[in-house]
């Protein structure tokens, strides 16, 4: 499902239009995209949470030449899924 699936199914569900669908969804990603920027987390529910996770300097290789490169640190996002969540995928 892509983002305008998503927007459609949510119109049909909740009787809203699709261009309130569509600010809605927009305004959760930006919202959640801010918070977790500033290294706060999201925490949903059933759901899951997003996080900002820091991710270790690494020795890879690049798969062209076989020739070691060094990988800085770096944030990365991170989402967990929430026991229930996971549950229903099970």
């Amino acid at each position: 499902m892509n983002k305008a699936q998503l927007i459609e199914k949510m119109a049909t569900e909740t009787k809203m239009s699709k261009a309130q669908c569509e600010t809605v969804v927009d305004c959760f990603i930006t919202n959640v995209k801010k918070t977790v920027k500033k290294g706060d987390d999201v925490k949903l529910v059933g759901f899951g949470t997003f996080t900002k996770a820091k991710r270790k300097a690494r020795v890879g290789r690049n798969p062209q030449t076989g020739k070691a490169i060094k990988i800085p640190a770096a944030w990365a996002p991170k989402f967990r899924a929430g026991a229930e969540f996971k549950a229903l995928v099970k």
